[in-house]
């Protein structure tokens, strides 16, 4: 990959509405080359999708979620793959992970209530015949998301502890 292709990335990583030409004066290059590398980095995989960071708090009303461990059977000839797959089609499955350590798979799903995200796990994920077990963990409060802080420096909902 070219240096311009991982400034473009680095840039559009901070920032997903810089518009081409912003890129461009940032760089010092010409308009179509940004526009051109942008292309090129979509068809080819790299970038993948844009999207906005939502602080969940002042968004959503009532929303969930949890961070689920899942540990499974590899398959012959699939490894973890097949089951990856099958389980990041469930719409409720926002994010999805190999990990390394006691559990497989990180499962990041969203719901609309604990209710609605305990039955995901126990009638989606659990059913799966190379399940072994999962662990569940609801998000309580989220500080930082791909690296934007999600609170201020001084929460103003916290008291103070000092005498």
């Amino acid at each position: 990959m070219q240096k311009i292709d991982r400034q473009i990335i680095e840039l559009l990583t901070e920032d997903s509405r810089l518009t081409p030409k912003k890129i461009a004066s940032a760089l010092s290059v010409p308009e179509a080359t940004v526009k051109e590398k942008i292309r090129a980095l979509e068809d080819n995989g790299v970038i993948v999708k844009y999207t906005a960071i939502i602080n969940a708090e002042e968004y959503e009303e009532e929303a969930v979620e949890a961070l689920i461990e899942v540990k499974v059977t590899p398959q012959r000839g699939h490894g973890f793959d097949k089951i990856a797959r099958e389980i990041a089609a469930h719409d409720e499955v926002q994010n999805l992970y190999l990990m390394s350590g006691g559990f497989d798979l990180a499962v990041i799903v969203r719901g609309k209530s604990l209710r609605s995200v305990a039955r995901f796990v126990s009638e989606k994920i659990s059913t799966y015949e190379t399940v072994i077990s999962t662990a569940t963990h609801f998000i309580l409060k989220k500080y930082k998301v791909e690296g934007a802080r999600m609170t201020g420096e001084g929460d103003k909902n916290r008291l103070s502890v000092q005498a």
